[in-house]
């Protein structure tokens, strides 16, 4: 009985995805485009002397719980 209910309200959404759309703030795309915005750049060398600036698991809080795979020697 309630496919009816739950279907409308999808397609209400999907409707509202479709044609409603997030809203594009010109301004803020100008000012990205033009080298104005606060977009920091990829060539920054502060992190040359750092072993694991390219570790893509730095920020994760579970990593340290981890075994290495060469201390997993049996």
């Amino acid at each position: 009985m309630g496919r009816g209910r739950a279907k409308a309200k999808q397609t209400k959404v999907a409707r509202a995805l479709k044609y409603g759309g997030p809203q594009t703030d010109l301004e803020r795309l100008q000012a990205e485009l033009a080298g104005g915005g606060s977009v920091e750049s990829s060539d920054d060398d502060s992190h040359e002397d750092d072993p694991y600036a390219d570790d893509p698991y730095a920020d994760d809080p579970y990593a340290k719980y981890v075994e290495d795979e060469d201390s997993e020697e049996s």
